[in-house]
């Protein structure tokens, strides 16, 4: 039988179809089927040579070694820098720094390979010039601008970077999987393009991504699965900017990285300790609490605060957007159920000194001492900092490295520390769980102990 030359593929999808249809059948347009070559060795039967398995003993383990990006929180958010053959995704909102942050990487990072930075939205005489304003040249760094990939592949074969950014994955397009670029069928092939040839060659390349009007990743959201770890690079307030990382096949998702936008571009805060905290003279005033918050290897002191007003129309309503509206509403219930205080006809409205988007367990202590304080009207004392996970039973569970949080809020001048007392294990420096060991008698404990809601309330409002 003779060999299919030519196949019929959608001009909006990339669907294709042996001939020629007026409709395509799977996205309904009219008119949009192009006659093109059939791909070269796309059968099986045109698979030529040898394919054999390799036992995991004889895979090279040095192909997996690590690369310093120059910077150390990226390296941080990472698990300790660049992966050799992988591939990674940084998202974040128009104008928020992820092209100034990937552009001091390419300056800094710690290889002697070439590095190549392709933008399909600015020229080159652009990013010449945000790279003077930022110090970002070196030797071996070599731009191109252009947003059709077998252009792209091209200059990628010829150069072999140790490492690529492409500038944004929304701007490459392929006339073989439609018209229109920044499609999902789009960015799935061109990802998928780029990602084998950085695997094979032991190289690293970024994809730089928009996000939606909800914060979500536009567009490659499909191609999640694609690429090794997935990053998220958000404003907090005014010039703080956090890096976190949503996916990461070779590391943890607990870290948090923090930056600060200057005049000369983006600058890492080595020890935030007491950044996102805002220093008063007099006493703090009712409905904020501090809580000390453990993010990946470091501990954080936050402020939350808290605002209760009578609802309007009798319809309650949780403005909340640092912390989740749910969360705010449960530890709002278990108030109300374990001291009797009303809160089901308030609105509540919760924030986040410094804007850091909060998730761990250990936030629920400190945002119900904030509600309390701001409905009852009395403030918390002064140098207290608190930390614990409340359940629904109104107990207060033990969170992990709470000894740590302890000696990280007195270093910064919290004379009275509460939270949960010690669990039936503790951590060891290996990450696994043992037998608490029993508390010497006479020792002083590092921090205030509370094993419910009301002992702790008792405990601040004695």
């Amino acid at each position: 039988m003779k060999k299919q030359t030519t196949v019929y593929r959608c001009a909006n999808c990339g669907h294709t179809e042996p001939k020629w249809l007026g409709r395509c059948p799977e996205c309904g347009q009219w008119n949009t089927l192009k006659e093109q070559s059939a791909a070269a060795g796309s059968a099986r039967a045109d698979i030529k040579g040898e394919t054999y398995s390799l036992p995991i003993a004889a895979i090279d383990p040095a192909s997996g070694t690590r690369i310093a990006s120059g910077s150390a929180e990226l390296d941080r958010v990472l698990g300790g820098g660049f992966v050799r053959g992988s591939a990674i995704l940084l998202g974040g909102e128009p104008g928020i720094g992820k092209s100034t942050l990937l552009l001091q990487v390419c300056a800094k990072i710690q290889s002697k390979g070439r590095v190549l930075y392709v933008s399909g939205e600015e020229s080159p005489s652009q990013i010449r010039a945000r790279a003077d304003r930022l110090g970002a040249l070196r030797d071996g760094l070599e731009v191109f601008c252009s947003s059709d990939i077998d252009r792209v592949m091209d200059v990628i074969e010829s150069v072999k970077p140790i490492l690529t950014v492409v500038d944004s994955i929304q701007m490459i397009y392929s006339p073989e999987a439609g018209a229109v670029p920044g499609t999902a069928n789009q960015i799935k092939y061109c990802t998928q393009e780029m990602t084998e040839w950085a695997k094979t060659h032991d190289s690293v390349i970024v994809f730089v991504a928009h996000v939606t009007k909800d914060g979500l990743i536009a567009g490659p959201k499909a191609a999640e699965h694609i690429v090794d770890a997935v990053l998220s690079f958000e404003q907090a307030e005014g010039d703080l900017r956090a890096l976190r990382a949503a996916k990461n096949r070779f590391g943890s998702t607990d870290e948090l990285g923090l930056y600060r936008m200057g005049a000369g571009g983006l600058e890492e805060i080595a020890d935030p300790s007491g950044v996102l905290l805002i220093q008063r003279a007099g006493e703090m005033p009712p409905g904020v609490a501090v809580a000390i918050v453990h993010e990946g290897s470091r501990v954080l002191l936050v402020e939350i605060q808290a605002l209760a007003v009578p609802a309007k129309a009798g319809i309650t309503r949780v403005y909340s957007d640092r912390i989740d509206a749910s969360r705010v509403a449960r530890v709002a219930a278990v108030i109300e159920k374990q001291t009797g205080l009303r809160l089901s006809d308030q609105d509540l409205y919760v924030n986040v000194a410094g804007g850091v988007r909060l998730a761990e367990p250990g936030i629920d202590l400190a945002l119900a001492a904030a509600l309390y304080s701001a409905r009852t009207g009395q403030p918390l004392p002064k140098g207290a900092a608190l930390a614990g996970e409340l359940s629904l039973a109104g107990e207060l569970r033990p969170v992990r490295q709470m000894a740590k949080r302890a000696r990280s809020a007195k270093a910064l001048g919290f004379s009275s520390v509460l939270g949960p007392a010690e669990g039936a294990y503790k951590e060891n420096e290996e990450g696994g769980r043992s037998a608490a060991p029993r508390a010497k008698a006479g020792a002083r404990p590092d921090w205030g102990r509370a094993d419910s809601l009301k002992a702790a309330i008792r405990e601040l409002w004695r």
